[in-house]
């Protein structure tokens, strides 16, 4: 990554919770007139978040429902003022089926008047959302994340009677992840495997299986979705079933009770002199390429204006291959070297570099998926970004593409210089 600054987003991010989050929101604010300066300014404040747990798209969000809990601002007043304050924070929703740019607004009451000595800092008591909160509905039910988009506070002074002062603050990109209300995975009774998988007439096989009703179990065999031989067997306290039978005519799948059936190789028996013919399969490789490295990512430039900047980018994408031929899961990581220029020595320690990953799958035989790692800062500790999950007994691997949105936040003040930093992506 390489920047040159002429005569110079923010890192935001922390993982998500089941129905609490906190993080630190970068916002550019306005104050109202009279208050020190600079103004307008940057300010930092930690929010926490809690969302009810199990939030589908659809749904509405009753009054009081929405917790959000601030930090101190690190604002103070040159006067000795009373203040009521009336908060809120817009948030951002990101799931699969919600628009893109969907946002609601989490609105708090009238908050009781506190008077702040000069030089004093004022505080926002933690509040709920005032009225009912729609969540727009979506064709694809799961998680909700909940970014924070920008927030508004309207502070009536009374002392001295300046009347009604508005404080804008607006998030600086991108916006921060707060907390992701998770929805639990159905424990569906499941076939997992077969053993063995394969066979002729008289073949004895046992069925497993998780998630069923402790007690007497059903398995059976089919051809083309039609029944042909069944079975029985039991089921533990922990769910877990173990199921017996015997193939005594062509079948192409085994279950147990009403699950999806495991693939069942017949074996037809032939009359004749047999001839076997072997093959060993050999795992390929787990790589993450190109072996030259990766193009660089040319920020451009910026004129240094005595306020903290924002340049954004995209990290072009790392192939990814997993051809193991097994049930392994893997990791991909970035680290980054500081922004330097090694001729000059001149070094910018205080910019701050993040990453929005993303992980697509480009070969559509793989037979795994991958997830991505939430966004955020980009250090000199590995960091992940993107992970294909263990398949137990299913098979994993494929190809993939890892790379994702860059932002830089630079200082207000720095050497006039190019500079470059290096981020690697690996894999474990």
């Amino acid at each position: 990554m390489a920047l040159a600054v002429g005569a110079g987003v923010v890192g935001l991010a922390a993982p998500a919770s089941a129905v609490t989050g906190t993080a630190t929101a970068s916002m550019h604010c306005q104050l109202p007139p009279g208050s020190p300066s600079p103004n307008p300014r940057d300010m930092n404040s930690t929010y926490t978040v809690e969302v009810p747990d199990e939030v589908q798209p659809g749904d509405v969000l009753p009054a009081g429902s929405v917790k959000v809990t601030p930090s101190p601002t690190g604002v103070t007043v040159p006067l000795q003022l009373t203040l009521t304050m009336t908060p809120s924070v817009t948030f951002e929703l990101e799931n699969a089926g919600i628009p893109a740019g969907t946002k609601v607004t989490v609105t708090g009451a009238v908050q009781d008047p506190q008077t702040v000595p000069a030089n004093g800092e004022p505080s926002i008591a933690p509040w709920t959302n005032n009225a009912p909160i729609t969540i727009p509905a979506s064709a694809s039910p799961g998680a909700i994340k909940w970014l924070a988009d920008s927030s508004k506070t309207i502070t009536t002074i009374t002392n001295p009677p300046l009347g009604a002062q508005e404080t804008t603050c607006t998030a600086n990109a991108p916006k921060v992840a707060i907390v992701t209300n998770q929805i639990p995975v159905p424990t569906v009774p499941t076939t997992t495997k077969l053993t063995p998988n394969n066979g002729g007439p008289g073949t004895a096989v046992t069925a497993t299986g998780v998630n069923f009703a402790p007690g007497p179990v059903t398995c059976t065999a089919s051809l083309a979705g039609v029944d042909t031989d069944t079975g029985t067997g039991t089921a533990d306290a922990a769910g877990n079933a173990t199921c017996s039978l015997t193939v005594t005519t062509k079948a192409d799948s085994i279950r147990i009770g009403a699950t999806p059936g495991k693939a069942f190789v017949w074996v037809t028996p032939i009359e004749g002199v047999p001839h076997p013919v072997d093959i060993e399969v050999l795992p390929g490789a787990l790589a993450i390429g190109p072996a030259g490295g990766l193009p660089t990512l040319d920020l451009g430039s910026i004129t240094i204006n005595g306020k903290s900047q924002t340049v954004t980018g995209t990290f072009n994408a790392a192939a990814v291959q997993d051809f193991r031929g097994g049930s392994l899961g893997w990791d991909v990581t970035v680290t980054r070297t500081p922004f330097l220029n090694t001729a000059t020595g001149h070094a910018m320690n205080t910019a701050a570099l993040t990453i929005a990953p993303t992980c697509a799958v480009t070969n559509p035989d793989s037979p795994s998926p991958c997830a991505v790692g939430a966004a955020g800062a980009i250090t000199d500790t590995p960091k992940q970004v993107a992970s294909q999950a263990p398949g137990g007994e299913e098979l994993t691997g494929g190809e993939f593409a890892v790379g994702g949105g860059a932002s830089l936040k630079l200082p207000p003040f720095m050497f006039a210089d190019a500079y470059q930093s290096v981020v690697t992506f690996s894999m474990a």
